[in-house]
């Protein structure tokens, strides 16, 4: 199994694979956009709401083992396309550790990575119970305790970059 992906338009990238199904329904090809629900604080309210994890990157995965090469005229064609990762010319699949990282917020979590359950320790270190921040607990560079958020440092394709994952604190009762 293996996961290619491409970039398209931010912020339009429900649009992107809406078109794309819509017009080419007959390729075998499953597309994901991750997203994280997070919370918004605004005038002293928290609002839930959902952001992408990848902003502007779907990942495709061929099924039936369909060679996604096939089919890039079909993707480039449609509104929105930007590009294949790595390039157009070099189409390449994940890497085995991207791909952890990709079904990590495609399969595991489901389309949208609810909020993590966690505590703090004695010494103010943060514990993950459960949730998307489980396992990326060496990740977190950064945790604002009134925003509830973790800013949580994850590579894909040899590029770093730092998304925000919600968490609700737990009390020790309620362990």
């Amino acid at each position: 199994m293996n996961y290619y992906t491409i970039q398209v338009r931010t912020k339009y990238e429900e649009p992107y694979i809406k078109r794309f199904k819509a017009r080419y329904p007959d390729i075998p090809v499953s597309l994901y956009f991750p997203q994280r629900r997070i919370i918004i604080r605004q005038q002293g309210k928290h609002i839930p709401t959902n952001a992408p994890v990848f902003p502007g990157y779907i990942f495709v995965e061929p099924l039936a083992g369909e060679d996604i090469c096939l089919h890039k005229r079909a993707f480039r064609g449609t509104e929105g396309f930007f590009r294949f990762l790595r390039s157009n010319q070099d189409v390449c699949p994940l890497s085995d550790r991207d791909m952890e990282t990709a079904l990590r917020f495609t399969k595991i979590f489901g389309p949208v990575a609810g909020i993590s359950k966690v505590y703090f320790d004695q010494n103010s270190r943060i514990v993950v119970v459960e949730g998307p921040l489980a396992g990326l607990e060496g990740n977190i560079i950064k945790v604002d305790k009134r925003k509830r958020r973790a800013k949580v440092k994850l590579d894909v394709y040899d590029d770093s970059f730092a998304i925000d994952l919600a968490f609700e604190t737990l009390e020790p009762s309620e362990l």
